[in-house]
């Protein structure tokens, strides 16, 4: 007969239940690559351009120098906001830090 004793028993608390893989990495947002931003600003940028030349054209004179400065104020807004807004991807991270600061989750 076997002996029931717990001497003879095998050591069940050291068997470590084995850990799920790994999900894949997520690849990288689009916007990771600057494409879309680039193509964005040139798009904005070329129609301010033709949207000057027309004012240009169709503004009568003594109204022309505020026109045409608010349109290079526009103009010098989207580029500065393409050479200094944060990439969708830095959003991203940034929004999911700010959730677990303020969802209680404490400091990571």
């Amino acid at each position: 007969m076997t002996d029931p004793s717990p001497a003879c028993q095998p050591d069940r608390s050291s068997v470590v239940p084995p850990t799920p893989p790994a999900p894949p990495p997520a690849p990288p947002l689009a916007e990771g690559r600057w494409l879309w931003r680039r193509l964005y600003v040139f798009g904005v940028s070329c129609a301010a351009w033709a949207l000057l030349a027309w004012t240009v054209r169709a503004v009568p004179a003594e109204a022309l120098p505020q026109v045409a400065a608010g349109l290079m104020a526009l103009l010098a807004l989207v580029l500065v906001l393409y050479l200094v807004a944060p990439t969708a991807q830095q959003l991203v991270e940034l929004l999911a830090h700010l959730k677990l600061r303020l969802g209680g989750g404490g400091r990571p």
